[in-house]
């Protein structure tokens, strides 16, 4: 489930503080997580969240949306790691096509943002960047797992700017920092 990001500002936190303490002196139970909300809001002049959310967006506004963190396979990324040398080169192409994206992400990592290469030198790059002698195949995989983008006549690269898995994120972390 992903959460919505708005901005909340009190100009006396003291004030806010002294009219949270009262609201929440009231509740027999503890409240939920709406009535939290509203006790903010009330504390801050609003009637309740809805009346606050419709003040803080423009009509026809919707609010920024943030995902929620997905959790890491420690174990996966364990596994994973035993695919590069210590220097952080790929050794070997995996078989599982769930492995092959997330080491391409640890070589796309390393890929200049903004920077066309020529075809010479992705292959350079890529040579630099794994050991198993088959840049063709990871220039393709790379492409077709959208990380990359290459010209119709295939003379230039480009790194596709997305943001990569948590999973991806946490491989690559731990391969630079060992």
């Amino acid at each position: 489930m992903s959460r919505n990001l708005l901005p909340f500002h009190s100009d006396d936190i003291s004030a806010l503080a002294r009219a949270l303490k009262g609201q929440l002196a009231k509740c027999e139970p503890q409240p939920s997580h709406l009535e939290i909300l509203n006790m903010l809001v009330r504390a801050s002049g609003y009637r309740n969240f809805q009346h606050y959310r419709a003040h803080i967006l423009a009509p026809g506004e919707q609010p920024v949306t943030v995902p929620e963190p997905v959790a890491v396979d420690p174990g996966r990324v364990k596994r994973l790691l035993r695919l590069f040398d210590p220097e952080g080169k790929l050794t070997r192409w995996p078989s599982k096509h769930s492995q092959q994206e997330l080491c391409l992400w640890v070589i796309w990592s390393r890929l200049p943002a903004g920077q066309v290469f020529a075809e010479k030198e992705i292959n350079l790059f890529l040579n630099e960047n794994h050991l198993f002698g088959d840049h063709p195949l990871l220039r393709r995989w790379l492409c077709d797992y959208g990380m990359m983008s290459r010209t119709r006549d295939g003379r230039q690269y480009r790194r596709v700017e997305k943001a990569p898995p948590a999973e991806a994120l946490e491989l690559i972390r731990r391969i630079a920092h060992p």
